[in-house]
């Protein structure tokens, strides 16, 4: 037993307008929830009338095309995670015709150890085409990605985008933790991972402490909330956050973005060249190439080039278009002359 204390709670608000949460939520680069925000869509409507008319709802949208769904045995207990020695995952990826899928869900909610079961993170279009244009919000653009499965746990992990979540079915509790606590959120393997992005190895349900002492910093940083149909949640920019779905028949809508210049360079790549060209060297040398990454690259003392003209700024001038295809060609030569 530990004597961690209980996860702050995130902030709540009622439904709001794309204007303010753009000029209001997103600077301040904190986990938000909106109550009741697509509490009118259809799809929410029909959830509240159980499990079945929710999947009847589906089954209007629904295809011949195979689903992309992962399948994880009753022993897992619904916690999508590694294999004991973490050389692999606890669950298996298939194909399933998406009719079959949906009876499944129906039939699993009836056993108390069922298997866990989930389409995750397919385009809307492709999951259950219409669905998007008669459930849609004004705090994004474009269609959301769906997923839907079982009571399940997905670990804590972060996204490379900026996200608002709109819980459609069933109900979702997040644990959230800032940017910062990376340090003590003990990472899993970065080359298997089971969605994509690094997952920490702490269960924040039964953290263990002996084998995680570090976790203990980061729980007081942690924040908390439960979601309903028709709830909404914006999660910022690489904020870590545990899933937990906690119906036998679970539906979310997520809707990812982001504002960086989409033809800049890939900054895990250079994260992965950094790890392996800095992070072996002597301590006084990464010290000195810190120095000039904040420099240079987090702009801690302000614009590096502002003393240069213009004409004689080169790559200090920023990423141009021609600037940064530039940097892609000395890149491709240096890695190739180092074979």
């Amino acid at each position: 037993m530990n004597t961690l204390p209980a996860p702050q709670p995130v902030r709540e608000l009622g439904p709001i307008d794309r204007a303010r949460f753009e000029a209001e939520i997103r600077p301040e680069r904190q986990p938000v929830v909106f109550r009741g925000q697509a509490a009118d869509w259809p799809a929410v409507r029909a959830s509240l009338d159980g499990d079945a008319a929710a999947i009847a709802y589906l089954r209007r949208f629904s295809h011949d095309r195979p689903v992309n769904a992962i399948v994880g045995e009753p022993a897992i207990q619904g916690r999508f995670f590694y294999t004991e020695d973490l050389t692999g995952l606890n669950f298996v990826r298939g194909v399933s015709p998406l009719g079959p899928f949906l009876d499944r869900l129906l039939r699993e909610r009836e056993r108390p150890t069922g298997y866990a079961m989930a389409v995750q993170s397919t385009p809307a279009p492709e999951l259950l085409p219409g669905f998007a244009e008669e459930n849609a919000t004004a705090l994004a653009d474009g269609a959301p990605r769906l997923w839907l499965g079982t009571a399940l746990r997905v670990a804590t992990h972060f996204d490379l985008m900026e996200n608002i979540g709109i819980v459609v079915a069933g109900r979702r509790r997040f644990t959230l933790f800032p940017p910062e606590q990376v340090g003590n959120l003990y990472m899993g393997p970065l080359e298997l991972t089971p969605a994509g992005t690094p997952i920490s190895l702490v269960d924040p349900e039964a953290p263990d402490l002996t084998r995680f002492p570090r976790y203990a910093e980061a729980a007081p940083h942690a924040q908390r909330v439960e979601l309903e149909p028709g709830d909404a949640l914006y999660i910022p920019f690489h904020w870590w956050h545990a899933v937990e779905s906690l119906a036998p028949v679970n539906l979310f809508a997520n809707y990812w973005w982001n504002p960086a210049r989409a033809d800049l360079l890939n900054p895990h790549d250079a994260l992965l060249h950094a790890m392996f060209s800095i992070g072996g060297m002597p301590e006084d040398q990464r010290e000195a190439w810190r120095t000039m990454f904040d420099h240079l690259v987090f702009l801690r003392n302000g614009d590096p080039a502002a003393h240069l003209p213009a004409t004689a700024r080169g790559v200090l001038g920023g990423p141009s278009p021609d600037r940064v295809h530039q940097a892609r060609d000395t890149l491709r030569v240096a890695l190739d002359a180092r074979r």
